[in-house]
This record gives structure tokens, sequence and C-alpha cells, in this order.
């Protein structure tokens, strides 16, 4: 099994995988991934059973188009196709897929020829497919590996979880401080085991520890007997193993690095990680933390339905409480709804306004405590700024409000109960959205998990109660 590089397929494929970009009928136009008419060609190969044709269709595709094929077809189409693909198999496919795809390769190729694919890949993307077997497979996977390989991916399974450790490539060039240009640049060309791409050369001491970078372009302009402690940029961010990932991803972001060395807790460098890893680990991150916020743990549309619910189901029962918890409150005011009917239809008005501007609030927050512009130095700078705009839309709208419910009913009194129910929800939306998130980030609780659900709870409430109990002041 190996990744082929021949061409054999491309002209058929030209018309067939969507390219960035093209023009048609004199439009430009960006569109990603696999042309629908091509999934369905090779479905129907597939199904008539035109092995060769699907084989010489599918080989030269991209590892990243490869996943997307393989993901879209279903049953028997998809099992088929991977055992097509099985003496091309291209080892990069593996980290664009999802875990059980992966898994149902593992049954359909067996441990062996699992193994020698995963010893193609780079350590890190071998180290991330390990960690998503169970144990047992995971086991029986390491024990067909060579012993330099399995060791590398077992040091990198034993770090912290989204750690520095787990996202580094153990693939670099560490060169001796005492070397020259000429000596760097001949070991370059003589060293078969070189990474495939590599943007800085790591200067170390005897002690392999990192004291300088020097980047390829530096080393090519630079003359054969200069030392190469003269042409390295000391200026280097060195970062931990056990650093959180998250924070190695803000740094990246924050000084544009393309590449940085990881160290364990002696100082000597074990690693590096660049910036298509940080890609990958934005991606997740803010993946994750949109699902979060919907109370979702599924990341493809793929996922067995069975699966999908019971993903769902927890969070929906949270819900429910406190759906319930905003019942209660309404059944608070039982008699004044049956005396006062307008008020039935209006309440939902206050607590859905409520809802959304907390969720204005708490989206902002939960965006800056994520890229660190939201801190407990000028917290309460942005909490009066969001107090004044959840002030100035609550007057704005208890206006509009106001008058929409006077002329519906008729009513002066309920145009100016919901009016001021209106600004109170608006404001305590305004304040519970960004304090819950900074109480959650506080407890060590990640606040896109469970700022959303507390979020909603407290608008109801208060949305609910504010409404209610003003009408029963005025109105009886």
């Amino acid at each position: 099994m190996g990744k082929t590089s021949g061409t054999r397929g491309t002209s058929a494929m030209e018309n067939r995988v969507r390219s960035l970009p093209r023009e048609e009928s004199g439009q430009p136009e960006e569109i990603f991934g696999l042309d629908p008419d091509f999934v369905a060609e090779i479905d129907d190969a597939l199904e008539d059973g035109h092995e060769d044709v699907v084989r010489e269709l599918v080989v030269p595709l991209h590892y990243a188009d490869c996943a997307d094929l393989i993901e879209s077809l279903h049953g028997e189409h998809r099992q088929r196709l991977i055992e097509l693909l099985r003496p091309d198999f291209n080892p990069e496919v593996l980290p664009e897929l999802p875990d059980d795809i992966r898994d149902q390769i593992v049954e359909t190729y067996g441990f062996a020829d699992f193994a020698a694919i995963i010893e193609e890949l780079d350590s890190d993307d071998a180290v991330y497919i390990l960690d998503r077997l169970d144990e047992a497979e995971q086991a029986h996977v390491l024990a067909r590996l060579p012993i330099e390989t399995r060791t590398i991916i077992e040091q990198g399974l034993n770090y912290p979880e989204y750690s520095a450790g787990r996202i580094m490539q153990r693939e670099l060039v560490a060169v001796p401080n005492y070397w020259t240009v000429g000596e760097a640049i001949d070991y370059l060309r003589s060293n078969a085991v070189l990474p495939e791409d590599f943007y800085v050369l790591f200067v170390v001491d005897p002690r392999h520890r990192p004291v300088g970078v020097v980047r390829l372009n530096r080393l090519l302009r630079a003359k054969r007997p200069v030392k190469l402690r003269d042409v390295m940029s000391t200026e280097m961010d060195i970062l931990p193993v056990d650093m959180d990932q998250e924070d190695v991803a803000f740094l990246f972001r924050r000084k544009d690095l393309l590449s940085a060395p990881v160290t364990d807790a002696s100082g000597r460098l074990v690693g590096r990680i660049t910036i298509d890893d940080i890609v990958d680990v934005i991606d997740e991150e803010a993946e994750d933390d949109i699902l979060r916020l919907a109370g979702l743990s599924e990341s493809s549309i793929y996922v067995s339905t069975w699966e999908t619910v019971r993903n769902r189901f927890t969070w929906l029962l949270v819900n429910l409480g406190t759906a319930i918890l905003a019942s209660l409150v309404i059944g608070l005011f039982e008699d004044m709804l049956t005396k006062v009917v307008a008020l039935a239809v209006l309440m939902p008005i206050v607590a859905s306004m409520g809802g959304n501007a907390g969720t204005q609030t708490l989206t902002i927050a939960v965006r800056g405590l994520a890229m660190k512009e939201l801190t407990p130095s000028n917290a309460m700078r942005i909490l009066g700024k969001e107090l004044l705009v959840g002030g100035i839309n609550g007057l704005a709208f208890a206006v509009l409000t106001g008058a929409v419910a006077w002329a519906w009913f008729d009513e002066p009194m309920i145009g100016a109960v919901i009016a001021m129910a209106m600004v109170i929800n608006l404001v305590i939306a305004a304040l519970v959205g960004l304090l819950i998130p900074l109480g959650l980030e506080r407890l060590k609780i990640d606040p896109a998990v469970a700022s959303g659900v507390f979020l909603t709870t407290v608008t109801d409430v208060v949305g609910f109660f504010a409404f209610l109990g003003l009408a029963t002041i005025f109105l009886l």
C-alpha cells in the first residue's frame, strides 16, 4: 500500500472534480469538493460492477476528495469502494474520515494492513488516528508496527489530550550550532529521511536544546564557510510539550508563525508544530464550540440515526427542565392570565426578545474568551458597554412594542407594562449574557458548553416574571 502519484484517469476527472476558481457563462465561481454527477457516476459504476472504471477514476483523486467520496457513499457501495482501493489506498485519506468509517476500514483491511498504512503517515497524523481507535484496536495495530514507529506513537499518546505533544510532528531537521552553512546544505542533500515539508532548520546545542532557527531562504543566501550560529535567529517561540493546543493556535495566529519547536520538561527538542497542524486545530476548536453551543456532539451528517438521537437526548432533557421552570413561573400568575387574556398573547414577545438579545451578548463573550480578548482587566468596561447597549435597545423596543400592544388591544396600560418588561429583560439579558460565560470560565467550565441553557432559563424566567408581575401590579 502506498501513495500514488500517477496521472491515469486525470483527463476523465477534469470535468468531474470541481476546482477553484473556474468560470462558467462568464461568471467566476468558487466551488469546492466533488461534483454530484461524479459521485452518482461512481455509484452507478459500483452498482454495475465496473471495478476498473471506479479504480481509474478514484485513485488519482486528492486525498481529501477521496475521503469525501467514501463518506458520501452508503452501505454496500462504500464497502466495495474501500475494498477496491486496498492496493492503492492513500494513507492521507485516513485523517479526513470520521471515526465510524475508519473503523470500517480496520475491519475490512485487517490490523496488519492497517498498520502498514499508519506507518506511512506523519507521526502527528499517526498519533491522531491511533488515539481515535478503541483500546483493543489500538493494541492490535501497535503490535504490528516496527518498534521505532511504535515507540514514537506511544510517546505521543502519553502526552495530555489536546496538548502540543499530541499535535506535534517528530519529523524535523535539527543541526548542531557549530556546523557551517556548507555542512548543513550537504547534510540536507545526502539525508534520505528528511520531512516532506519543512521551513526552517532548528539549531541545537550539545544537549539537543533549541538555541535558534535558520530559515531556508537565509541558509541558501549565505556563503558555505559561514557558521550557522552567525545566520540563525535566536528569536523563536519555544512551546512546552504540555501546552494546550488552543494556546498554541493563539500564539501562531498572533505572531504569524509558520513553524515552532516543541520541547520536553528538560528543554530538549522533541518535535515541531507547523501551520498546517494549526489550521486543523482552529477548525476543530471552532467546530467543537459551535456544536457545544447547540448541545451537539456529532459533527458528521452521516452519523447513524440512533447515535444522533442518543447524542441529542441529554441536551433536550436539560432544556425540558428549564422549560418546566419557566412554566412554573407562568403558573404563579394563572389567575391574572385568565382575567387578562391579552397577556398570554404578548408574553412570548418579551421572553423571545430577551433570549435573542442575550444570545448576541453571549456570542461576543464566548468569542472574546476564546480569542483572549475578554479578560478580567477589561471585563467591567465591556459589561458597562453591554448594559448600555441593552438599555438603549430596551428603550427603543419598549416604545415600539408598547405602541403595538396599545393599538392592538386598545389598552394603554398593557402597552406600558410590556414596555417596562422589555427594558428590564433586555438589560438583564445583556448582564447575564456576559456574566454567565465569565463565571463558567472562572469555574474552569467551557463557556461554550453550558452558557446557552443558563441564558435561556434566565431570560425566560425574568421575562415572564417581569411582564406578568408588572401586569399584576398595574392592571389589577
